[in-house]
């Protein structure tokens, strides 16, 4: 019973999104039967919501068996193709807005689906000032307001995944608090270019079920919109800082602390749009002695005691360049590195030393072809070439046999 009500809503619902645009439901339909009824009701009451939503499947096949990789998560042990729902998201989205248009508030809800379950992606709430129009507060799990390639959806996004740092530092991109933004809607504001954010956020995001000190991450980014140049060429970037940290084995603070800068450039040309974006972040990332990432639950050994945290210097950088033709066909390669340690180099990581994996630099190379097939569909094909440092631990000791190629295919509605 209480299935077939949820099934009835969700059919109101959208066929209550669609008939929006329309105008009133015929009156005569509304005198005649208590369904029509309802559905008036809705169509009126969310007059503002919003469906949206993608499906990323791929297939992948990797240098050898079982490697671990940041392209799609690592391969079973006795597998080194694959074929997988990367992602599958479904977003619901409800907002208000003045009479003159201007936003009033939003609510955004959004989960993703694959073989491996069904997870809560995006869950929060937003109110806009009204007096102004110039200010807004969110509270709740979203994006945390850091660069440029962390707040790009992941359907938007031209490479199948985020580089190695962003996943390191800040994985699943999100994170549960609160933020405060200055972000004027008027565009003839003299500053509407420009947008501020800062929050307070847990920092295990959607790595933990919970946070577990009571540190907290204190996130700022400072960003101009895209700002025409000349006639062809825009430019847009931001600045962005961390300052958190994790409690260690002593019960004190471990220092998290990140400065970030990106810049984007695009140019438009007879040959079609050609686009250069890149990405520089370093300072001080507390983790364990096996794991450079961010601890997403209190670090812990097999008997139960909290493990050593390590504060490392690090940096980090990525850089893209990408050609469109005919809003059709894009041709794009990527380089990224990541350094979890500067202070030491390859030769001084030996097995059974005060370094290991967790201190390897990578550096990761990426070709890529994507089609556009029309405003809903697009097909991905993709070439990942990670290069670790040579090492003097087992494994690291040459380049790590960890290559990827990726055909995905990726339908939105």
């Amino acid at each position: 019973m209480a299935t077939n009500r949820a099934l009835k809503i969700i059919f109101l619902v959208l066929i209550g999104s669609t008939l929006r645009g329309y105008g009133q439901i015929d009156p005569l339909w509304t005198r005649d039967t208590a369904f029509v009824k309802q559905l008036y009701v809705l169509t009126n009451k969310f007059h503002s919501l919003s469906l949206t939503g993608y499906l990323q499947v791929q297939y992948q096949h990797a240098d050898s068996s079982g490697i671990r990789t940041f392209n799609g998560g690592d391969f079973a042990p006795a597998s080194d193709n694959r074929f997988m729902i990367r992602r599958g998201r479904f977003r619901l989205d409800y907002s208000g807005q003045t009479k003159d248009g201007d936003n009033r508030y939003s609510f955004a809800l959004q989960f993703d689906g694959t073989e491996r379950g069904v997870n809560i992606r995006d869950m929060f709430g937003r109110i806009y000032d009204t007096r102004w129009h110039l200010l807004a507060a969110t509270v709740g799990m979203f994006n945390r307001p850091f660069g440029n390639e962390l707040i790009v959806s992941s359907s938007m996004r031209e490479s199948p995944e985020r580089g190695r740092m962003s996943q390191i530092l800040m994985k699943n991109e999100r994170d549960l608090g609160v933020m405060l933004s200055f972000d004027p809607q008027d565009k003839h504001h003299k500053l509407y270019r420009l947008r501020l954010d800062a929050g307070f956020f847990n920092g295990q995001g959607l790595a933990g079920l919970a946070e577990f000190d009571s540190y907290k991450d204190f996130i700022a980014r400072a960003s101009v919109r895209e700002l025409p140049i000349t006639r062809n060429l825009r430019l847009s970037g931001g600045v962005s800082y961390l300052n958190g940290g994790i409690v260690n084995e002593k019960a004190e603070k471990s220092p998290r602390i990140y400065y970030g800068t990106d810049l984007q450039l695009s140019f438009t040309n007879p040959l079609g749009k050609t686009e250069l974006r890149g990405e520089y972040v370093t300072g001080i990332q507390s983790a364990t002695f096996a794991s450079s990432a961010t601890p997403g639950i209190l670090p812990m050994d097999k008997n139960n005691v909290p493990v050593p945290i390590i504060a490392r210097n690090f940096d980090g950088a990525y850089l893209y360049l990408l050609h469109t033709v005919r809003q059709k066909h894009q041709f794009f390669v990527k380089y990224d590195w990541y350094d979890p340690n500067t202070r030491v180099k390859g030769a001084d990581i030996l097995s059974g030393g005060e370094f290991g994996e967790a201190d390897i630099l990578f550096s990761t190379y990426g070709i890529g072809y994507a089609n556009y097939l029309n405003e809903n569909m697009k097909i991905v094909l993709y070439y990942d070439h990670p290069v670790n440092e040579m090492t003097g631990i087992s494994g690291f000791t040459g380049d790590y046999k960890d290559n990827t190629y990726t055909v995905r295919i990726q339908y939105r509605f």
